[in-house]
Formats: structure tokens, sequence, C-alpha cells
């Protein structure tokens, strides 16, 4: 896992005023007005894709291979929820301009341990029908090579290799669009256009609700986590029965029953654990995955005290129940409107979930 963990990278909680990127209040990325698309600078060269431990989709590429190409390179985790929603913008592009001369690369750079296992990497790739070449970069030197520093982050590099734009966070797709369009022209293609795409996302992949959008992206790991509100505190990695308030303020949350409260993620010992949380958003997720690879955990959720109905997210039934099969981003709440402050619980009938973080969106 990438150790330079003491900065949240992901753009609901950096402080991207030096990328350009306007801040709301609560620290979630805004859209901005777009750059100007015809004076475009060039902002260095296209690394090596050399640090790449392997690679889906694809044999390895080069950057020296990829002359004469127009390069989008999109920099993911597959549990981050600004990165998901950019998907089906960065998927669109990938079809629409593959037989123009653009090729679209992947590169994974996890966050949390388990997304350096390869085979949930294939697995997502799979799952979010991905089919462009994706470098895993599991040591994260090709996030180095780049000087990255944010999930998700779009560099544009012309047929010259070299990087002209660069887009970091959710938002400005029309802008990125006429980018693409603008170097590919460069590059000499033809036909191209100027119509954009159109997506219709579902799922996690539909836009924030950002002007209803109140709580921002917590850890349950000690390391990081926020306004934990049952009495007494966590308990670092030991096992220890714990107990909810009698009320939970907004963005505080508190387990009940008996968990191990770790470095990064939160483990259940014993089944009927329960995990509470205050927020303000339309939807909820929840990353988590089983302890024991292979393994089921079943859970059910509540909403202010009732099973989830109308309120349920894509990962659980109108009952509020659900299943833990993978490790990676569930989604458990999808409210109607009106958005006002709810309490989320979520019980585990069985032991043996390890959870790592809540977004909201």
């Amino acid at each position: 896992m990438y150790e330079d963990i003491n900065r949240r990278r992901f753009l609901t909680t950096a402080a991207m005023t030096m990328a350009g990127i306007q801040l709301g209040s609560t620290g979630f990325a805004k859209e901005r007005s777009g750059p100007a698309v015809d004076r475009l600078p060039v902002e260095g060269k296209l690394p090596s894709f050399d640090g790449a431990s392997g690679w889906l989709n694809a044999q390895p590429l080069t950057a020296a291979g990829l002359r004469g190409k127009v390069v989008l390179v999109d920099f993911w985790t597959y549990t981050c929820i600004n990165w998901r929603r950019t998907l089906p913008y960065v998927r669109a592009w990938a079809a629409k301009y593959k037989d123009h001369g653009l090729v679209v690369i992947g590169v994974h750079s996890p966050e949390f341990a388990f997304e350096r296992n390869i085979d949930n990497v294939r697995w997502a790739v799979k799952d979010m029908k991905i089919d462009y070449p994706i470098a895993i970069d599991s040591d994260h030197e090709i996030w180095n090579a780049f000087n990255n520093e944010y999930w998700p982050a779009l560099y544009f590099v012309d047929a010259q290799g070299r990087i002209r734009h660069h887009q970091f966070g959710e938002g400005e797709y029309p802008e990125s669009e006429l980018i693409l369009q603008q170097l590919l022209v460069e590059a000499g293609g033809g036909g191209i256009g100027r119509e954009l795409v159109s997506v219709d996302a579902t799922g996690a992949e539909v836009a924030a609700d950002w002007g209803d959008l109140k709580s921002e992206e917590n850890y349950v790991g000690y390391e990081r986590t926020e306004n934990f509100a049952s009495p007494g505190g966590e308990r670092s990695n030991k096992s220890r029965v714990y107990a909810a308030p009698a009320r939970l303020g907004l963005n505080h949350w508190a387990l009940t029953g008996d968990w191990t409260v770790q470095k990064q993620s939160i483990g259940l010992n014993q089944a009927k654990g329960r995990i509470a949380y205050c927020f303000h958003a339309r939807d909820l997720h929840l990353v988590m995955g089983p302890a024991i690879r292979g393994s089921q955990v079943q859970f059910r959720v509540f909403i202010d005290g009732q099973p989830a109905g109308a309120a349920h997210g894509a990962d659980v039934d109108d009952q509020g129940c659900g299943t833990v099969t993978e490790q990676r981003m569930y989604q458990l709440i999808r409210q109607p409107g009106p958005i006002v402050d709810r309490k989320f619980e979520i019980e585990f009938t069985d032991a043996g979930v390890e959870a790592f973080s809540f977004t909201f969106g």
C-alpha cells in the first residue's frame, strides 16, 4: 500500500486551488470555467510506463511506442467514488475516438492494500466494463513519474509525446472532450467533428448531488477517522465491545458490538455488529469486504430506524438486505428527495467483515 498516507488525495478533501479547481466551503471539488482550448501550453513530456507491474486489456505500452497517438492517461483506484463518477465519460471518449487516433490508458494506483491485489483489479475492470489498456501501478512508480497527487487525474498528451493539459477531479467534461478533439486535429485526424458524447450514467456513476451534499468522505480506521462518537473512543488494534451514543450529531459515527479498530479499517469479531452514521447526502457508500477472501457476509441497512425501502442503493434490496462478497465500494443508500439529516445504520448478520471508508454523493 502507498505509505504516504497522511494526506487524503481524493479531491473531496484536498486543497486544490493551486491546481485551478474551485472548492466549496465543504472542500468538495466544484466545476470551474474551462481553459482556452485553442491555446494549450506544454506541461512536460509523457513519462515512462516502465514502472507498471502488469497490464490488463493490452500488451505493455511505452511512451516511445505511443508517438503519433493522442494519449489520455487516467489515474484511478477502483474504490474511489470521485473517479467512478468520471468513468462514463472516459469510457465514452475511449470508444468514440479510438479509430481517430486516441489511446486511453488507465493507471491503477491503489490506496488500500487490497487494491494491490490484481485479481481485485481484474474483477473491477470486468464489472465496470473497461476495455481500454490498464497499467497496474501497485508500487506507485508511474504515479511518482508523473508527480501525480490525485484520484482521479487526467493527463492529455499530444502526438509528439507532450503533456498539454491536465484535469484533477470531477467535472469539466465538455472542456476535456474539446481538448481531446483539438489534439486529434493537431495530429492530422479527420472527421472529428465538434459533437460531444452523451452519457447515461447509472448506479454509483451518477453525478453527485452537489447542492445537497453536506457530508464529506470519512475513513473508519483510527489513523484518519473523524467524529467517532462511541463512548470511550476507539481501542486501537484490540477487540472491544462498543455502544452507540443516545444521539449522533451530523457527520458523526459510532459502532455497536464487538469490533477491532485498526489503522486502516475496522473488523467485526462477532455477529450482529452495527455501524451508525448521521449524514446529509443523496447517496451513501461504504468501502468494505469479507475479511477472508471468498467468504460472504449478510447485512441489512436502516435509515432513521426503518428498512431502507425506496432509499436503498444499488447494492441493497428494498428491504435493506445485501451481501458483502468482494472488497469494493458498496452503494447502500440513494435517497429520493427531500434530502435532510438522516441516521444510517448497517447491521451485519455474520462476523468477518472489514470496513474502510464512507463516501457520499
